[in-house]
């Protein structure tokens, strides 16, 4: 299985890895295929994304998805960040084997869950 530099990367030296104590909203989900567990958290500020933090338990895409996820969505307001698409994380990833693909949809539906909490 090969990955992109950009994955191999997000793996090597995930970003905003840990918890986010007094999170405005935390979600936990875990992928009912591969057992992967990821847990985001996140902060806002004045409307936007000001901290996120997220653990996963699973394999290199989705320690990659979930680090590079919570840079796209740092910044972005509520509606931005639920707008986002997995093709989004997918080329921001650099792209990942078929069988990796599951992980973007962790990521997302973590992400989901958690700005489900914020409305």
């Amino acid at each position: 299985m090969s990955y992109s530099d950009t994955v191999l990367d997000h793996f090597e030296h995930p970003r905003n890895v840990g918890d986010l104590p007094n999170a405005d909203a935390e979600a936990r989900i875990e992928h009912p295929v591969c057992g992967d567990i990821m847990t985001l958290a996140v902060k806002l500020s004045d409307g936007k994304v000001a901290e996120v933090r997220y653990r996963v338990r699973g394999c290199v895409a989705s320690i990659a998805a979930g680090s590079c996820l919570t840079e796209l969505v740092l910044g972005k307001s509520v509606p931005e960040a639920t707008a986002l698409k997995r093709e989004q994380l997918l080329d921001a990833l650099g792209g990942l084997p078929n069988a990796s693909v599951h992980a973007t949809h962790l990521a997302l539906d973590t992400l989901a869950a958690v700005l489900d909490k914020l409305k």
